[in-house]
């Protein structure tokens, strides 16, 4: 009976054809040292040749397993498969594309075997990347350590190693909406981070939209606080006590100095602007019940076509 590999390496792939032979070279080459490992490769409903690499790979090395998913669900929950599939008493999860560089993988798994349980990764710079996107990050880690119960390091990566206590750990979640790095850094354990330069994207483009960052954004969020919720609260209360002053000042300036308070203009700013004010909560108000919404339909994270290289009861 086969035993269980040392090591398993969780890859999610989404249009990565041209990434995947070079990223199986090398990861060959540092993993010469692993007395036992496998790859998997989840395919995201790739829409190129990924998933016909992946299985050339197999019948290569048997050690390269495949995950077909039946459409695009998503880098979370390609992840969260890799998971469910993985038998190493230790998981590195990485991206395809190489800017998450193989050749820290040896660092990792000194500190694991060293005793840390997690072992996070940071980048110190990511080469060629835009002073927005840089600027975008610095503001969602400082957004999140600061309403949340969580504490995530700026530049923190999906490329980090998991003892295989914490792997179960997180399989007993079934959030939809899985914000990965904030579940590791919720469930604890030995935490320990190594530091790493990010090169340039190997080929292709990259996968994440603006509109998929807010997304990943507001899921991060919205996955571990009730912040914003809260925060309607104390501005609908701090709004209704300058409202009660002004009213007070209004009927003092009515029935002492028999006056009224001119001006429609300063009447329709108020008006306007708490109906900004109350569409934007409604809006925070949406987003949270959007995902109890999702939550209770109880579909599942993912849908698998078809696997390579695992037992059929799997």
């Amino acid at each position: 009976m086969e035993t269980n590999p040392e090591l398993s390496i969780i890859i999610p792939v989404f249009n990565e054809e041209k990434n995947l032979l070079p990223l199986y070279q090398k990861l060959t080459e540092v993993l010469k040292v692993v007395p036992s490992y496998e790859i998997i490769m989840v395919d995201d409903g790739s829409s190129d040749g990924s998933a016909e690499v992946i299985a050339q790979l197999h019948q290569k090395d048997p050690r390269v397993k495949m995950i077909s998913f039946s459409r695009n669900f998503g880098h979370m929950a390609a992840l969260s498969a890799g998971l469910d599939y993985a038998l190493g008493q230790a998981v590195i999860t990485m991206d395809a594309d190489l800017q998450h560089p193989p050749d820290l993988i040896p660092d990792l798994l000194a500190k694991w075997k060293a005793g840390a349980e997690v072992v996070n990764t940071l980048r110190k710079q990511t080469k060629n990347a835009g002073i927005f996107k840089n600027l975008s990050s610095l503001i969602f880690y400082w957004m999140i350590n600061k309403v949340t119960k969580i504490q995530l390091p700026a530049n923190a990566a999906d490329f980090r190693l998991l003892d295989r206590k914490v792997v179960k750990a997180l399989k007993k979640m079934h959030e939809r909406f899985c914000f990965l790095r904030g579940l590791v850094s919720w469930v604890g354990f030995k935490q320990e981070f190594v530091e790493y330069e990010a090169d340039p994207r190997f080929a292709g483009k990259t996968k994440y939209s603006l509109g998929k960052m807010i997304s990943f954004a507001l899921d991060g969020i919205t996955s571990f606080s009730a912040f914003p919720l809260r925060l309607s609260t104390y501005l609908g209360l701090t709004i209704a006590f300058f409202s009660f002053l002004y009213i007070l000042y209004a009927l003092y300036i009515k029935f002492f100095t028999l006056q009224a308070i001119p001006g429609w203009t300063s009447v329709l700013v108020a008006v306007l602007f708490m109906g900004g004010v109350q569409l934007i909560f409604l809006g925070i108000l949406g987003e949270y019940l959007s995902r109890v919404y999702e939550e209770a339909k109880d579909r599942p994270l993912y849908i698998i076509s078809r696997t390579l290289g695992f037992e059929e009861s799997k």
